[in-house]
């Protein structure tokens, strides 16, 4: 961007019409676009040079996935600002591409505003880049199964977050309410960093008695207290080079907070009732459910302790905060409960699915969980149906249980070992007169909106279902291509 010529924004995908699309939203701004239809060649563009300013690299390809001609050019060339492109916004996905150094990555289909704000950051990223120092992005593949679920614009930014941790040892507090899943995203992080072949120890600190967590946490000499018998190891020994979770760190006492800093401050641990100074070299993770700012303001929480554990934050967001990611968590659970022969269940009924994506979740995907595992085992058939729910739930969103019959939501089965997951299904519907009457009664509610955001979600999932191709998507709803960017725009 520097010299007063504008910059090159290379465009890799193996479909010419999103190329076309692309080349006109980014020629707008008089920045100079050129395009390569497969990963191969677009390696071969930024090897031979000269690199563009900026990559926008689809991940769905033949021949040579995006993440594969991902780590291509940033082995060429460790400065290369790329974006990657995707219809499927995963944890794998969101994870890899900022492991193996994505600048950032965007959703089909696209939306012309953010693709040109996105575009602009990396370009800035670039810039100053190229005026500071240099950055070498850690290139390492890895199996990445993660069991955090959900595509939901909230879960992206976690995964994100989760990515550009993993490359260092910085100490990273989770917060967020109960069952949200944060010892997930934590085992997750070490499961992706340099640590992941040593221990990765959980401790809830809320289900240890105070007289009792510092022995566990650093271990005990010989008749250092009644009952100790022998020498024992804490976790923190027990984990040396790996990485410790520490759960519930709002519930810790202050006379062992003291201590978890002296950790972190010098790397060394005493056991109780012994003088010798041990060094450790544990990376801690920990989490809360509490609001430590309040409790640092009553003096409940150490305000030291505060700032060294609170370097990068991680907020879980509430499940009430991302209802569309519901049928994904369903479809996981029953391909856990297939896989380990708890049941049979692979199915859930339509009007089964509606009640869950409507219920606000306090106990979060732990509840979530909860219900689909005890629906399962109730359940007669494959099919879990609205009867099968816990009465509570059904009452929750004013609705009784009852027998329903209707077609089912399938379970998607397993992806294969290396291929990318397929998206969660969408909900079906029973039957177009069930269909009418669901939409009706929550038009009553909603009213006239509810008929715009029914045709945006619509467009918005045959798009997906076509993989970006917005010209099958409008064919499939029997719509032009300009009336089906109509309904995606629209709110």
């Amino acid at each position: 961007m520097s010299d007063n010529k504008p910059p090159t924004i290379l465009v890799v995908d193996d479909d010419a019409e999103i190329r076309y699309s692309l080349n006109r939203v980014l020629s707008s701004r008089q920045w100079q676009v050129i395009e390569a239809p497969s990963g191969e060649q677009g390696v071969a563009m930024v090897r031979k040079g000269p690199p563009p300013d900026l990559v926008l690299l689809d991940i769905r390809m033949s021949g040579m996935s995006g993440l594969e001609a991902l780590q291509h050019i940033r082995a060429a060339n460790p400065r290369q600002m790329v974006i990657l492109m995707t219809a499927f916004g995963t944890a794998q996905t969101a994870i890899e591409a900022m492991k193996f150094g994505a600048f950032d990555y965007i959703m089909k289909p696209f939306d012309p505003a953010k693709v040109l704000a996105l575009a602009e950051n990396a370009l800035k990223a670039h810039a100053d880049m190229r005026a500071g120092g240099d950055y070498k992005p850690t290139l390492n593949s890895e199996d990445y199964k993660e069991g955090i679920v959900g595509s939901s614009p909230v879960m992206q930014d976690v995964f994100k977050i989760i990515g550009q941790v993993t490359a260092s040892d910085v100490t990273v507090m989770i917060t967020g309410e109960s069952g949200t899943g944060k010892e997930l995203v934590a085992r997750s992080i070490w499961k992706h960093s340099h640590r992941a072949g040593k221990p990765f120890i959980a401790v809830n600190c809320a289900a240890i008695p105070d007289n009792l967590i510092e022995s566990e946490l650093f271990g005990h000499e010989k008749g250092s207290f009644t009952g100790a018998t022998g020498q024992r190891l804490g976790k923190f020994e027990l984990c040396d080079g790996g990485t410790i979770f520490l759960d519930e760190i709002g519930d810790m006492a202050l006379a062992t907070q003291t201590k978890i800093l002296r950790v972190l401050q010098q790397g060394d641990i005493q056991r109780v009732g012994g003088t010798e100074t041990i060094k450790v070299d544990v990376r801690i993770i920990a989490a809360t459910n509490k609001n430590l700012e309040d409790m640092v303001r009553t003096k409940t929480f150490r305000e030291d302790l505060y700032y060294r554990l609170n370097v990068v934050r991680i907020k879980m967001p509430p499940l009430r905060e991302r209802l569309e990611d519901i049928p994904s968590i369903v479809d996981f659970c029953l391909q856990n409960l297939v896989k380990q022969r708890k049941a049979r269940i692979s199915k859930v009924s339509a009007e089964t699915m509606g009640v869950l994506t409507r219920h606000r979740w306090p106990g979060n995907v732990r509840e979530l969980e909860n219900v689909v595992y005890r629906s399962a085992v109730i359940a007669q058939g494959d099919t879990i149906l609205l009867k099968d729910l816990p009465a509570e739930i059904c009452q929750a969103v004013g609705l009784p249980a009852g027998p329903v019959s209707s077609p089912p939501f399938e379970a998607a089965p397993p992806a294969a070992p290396g291929s990318s997951p397929a998206p969660a299904a969408a909900v079906p519907i029973p039957s177009l007169e069930a269909a009418l009457d669901l939409v009706y009664e929550q038009l009553k509610a909603d009213g006239p909106a509810l008929l715009a955001r029914v045709e945006r979600e619509l467009a918005t999932r045959a798009v997906r279902a076509a993989d970006g191709d917005a010209v099958q998507a409008a064919k499939f709803l029997g719509l032009t291509k300009a009336a089906l960017q109509k309904r995606l725009k629209e709110s």
